[in-house]
């Protein structure tokens, strides 16, 4: 990819985190600080599965089906339904960031504040955990690194 064509991406995809994280900023922030997770992590998270995508749905090959901004798998689906949580509420983009978070907090309840914890959100299965950590402490890092300059 050229310099030019990355920087480009690079530009669009962060309209695009900007727009849908000033949307749910409130979401992230408030789930971060009722769950006890971070909030940047949770974005990252939610730029992971769905490209801030409130509809997303992805079929998986196990038959079960990862729905809305935080792509919670529907194995959940029995316990969230005890909170009156269901698929159709994981449409909305706020519980869909509060459940994500709960999900996540019940890892880092395991797993401790780590980045195993954050990879475990995806998968428990070590190689799947672990690159999924790297993935969003990449998208993290890349969120930080300063922009601008020329071609």
């Amino acid at each position: 990819m050229t310099r030019r064509r990355e920087r480009w991406r690079v530009m669009a995809g962060l309209a695009t985190v900007a727009v849908a994280a000033q949307a749910h900023a409130d979401c992230f922030d408030d789930a971060g600080r009722y769950h006890a997770v971070h909030p940047m992590i949770l974005r990252a998270i939610a730029w992971q599965e769905s490209r801030f995508r409130v509809d997303a749905l992805h079929r998986n090959d196990n038959r079960t089906v990862d729905m809305g901004l935080m792509q919670i798998n529907s194995i959940h689906l029995a316990e969230l339904k005890r909170y009156g949580v269901d698929g159709k509420a994981l449409q909305s983009g706020c519980v869909s960031v509060y459940v994500g978070a709960w999900h996540l907090r019940r890892k880092m309840n395991k797993y401790g504040n780590t980045w195993e914890a954050v990879g475990a959100y995806h998968s428990e299965t070590p190689v799947l955990r672990d690159r999924y950590a790297k993935d969003i402490a990449a998208i993290l890092r890349d969120w930080q690194r300063p922009r601008g300059g020329t071609d």
